[in-house]
């Protein structure tokens, strides 16, 4: 704790650096996920084969794609996108089984009733489905940056990785404290975020609130 308190200024800014890393791969795993994953979702073999594929990605070793992606795209070693790339990989990956899923847990009397009213897919999608879908789409969304905030520190082994420098670099002199530091402030990091986004969830669904008042009510 003595290194967190004396080097606040240092940690700060390796915060900024670490949520760069794992925020930005997380809105370009929705942005690439959430059309997609609608997309397939009615289309069984296809569907099938995305999740497949995102299986494949999800297994891939992080550091091993950290060090493969520049040689892909041609980017330095020490590039911050290497990491922002590598994980916008495990973001889609992620996501692309998790839209489905939850489209998959509107209730079909709701589509069928949108469907009635002469909503077109892309219409019903956007308007019905997708924001019915929000409870258990922002459940994998937490899960994903938890995942991301965690990953980014295996960056450090490359010299890129935010609050893993700490770690690095705690092992090199042989430090605890510092190691110690680089612990707490990123489970600190991924908890403050995961409330975050737990409220942001709750305040985007308030009707999932209204049948646990009116059970409470009848209890």
């Amino acid at each position: 704790m003595n290194y967190l308190v004396d080097n606040i200024g240092t940690v700060v800014d390796l915060t900024k650096t670490h949520l760069y890393l794992a925020l930005v791969p997380l809105l370009i795993g929705l942005l690439i996920s959430i059309p997609v994953g609608t997309a397939v979702r009615s289309v069984s073999w296809l569907r099938r084969t995305t999740l497949v594929v995102a299986s494949i990605m999800f297994t891939i070793p992080s550091l091993a794609l950290f060090v493969t992606v520049p040689l892909i795209v041609g980017l330095r070693v020490l590039d911050p996108l290497n990491v922002v790339i590598a994980l916008s990989v495990y973001s889609t990956a992620l996501l692309v089984r998790a839209v489905p899923e939850a489209l998959d847990s509107v209730s079909p009397a709701v589509v069928d009733a949108a469907t009635a009213m002469g909503f077109t897919g892309l219409r019903r999608s956007l308007t019905v489905e997708l924001p019915l879908a929000l409870p258990v789409l922002v459940a994998n969304v937490r899960v994903v940056a938890v995942t991301n905030i965690s990953l980014v520190s295996v960056g450090s082994v490359i010299g890129i990785g935010g609050l893993g420098q700490l770690f690095t670099q705690g092992y090199q002199r042989d430090y605890p404290d510092q190691i110690l530091a680089g612990i707490i402030a990123i489970v600190v990091l991924a908890l403050f975020f995961d409330a975050v986004l737990y409220v942001l969830g709750r305040a985007a669904t308030p009707w999932t609130r209204v049948g646990t008042r009116s059970k409470a009510a009848r209890a």
